[in-house]
């Protein structure tokens, strides 16, 4: 890992987090700062989808056209020659 593209970060653990992260890196054979690093793109790689704020504003408008997904291109079409009149 390029150590250069890294930035420090200062966190707060309960002393048993601390005790075990050190056990479980030492049996991996890598250090702390790894376990942990590993840990967060575990984490945020399993993350479903849903959790992403992005993804709870689907279905949240109501556009009043039942068939907007599939017509977008002619509605779009249709409100820039109405816009450009």
């Amino acid at each position: 890992m390029n150590t250069l593209t890294m930035k420090p970060v200062q966190i707060h653990l309960r002393p048993a987090q601390i005790e075990t992260a050190r056990s479980a890196a030492s049996r991996r054979g890598v250090s702390f700062a790894e376990l942990v690093r590993q840990a967060l793109d575990n984490f945020l790689t399993e993350m479903p989808a849903e959790e992403d704020s992005l993804w709870n504003i689907i279905g949240s408008f109501d556009s009043g056209l039942g068939d907007l997904a599939e017509k977008h291109d002619e509605y779009l079409a249709r409100t820039i020659a109405q816009e450009s009149r």
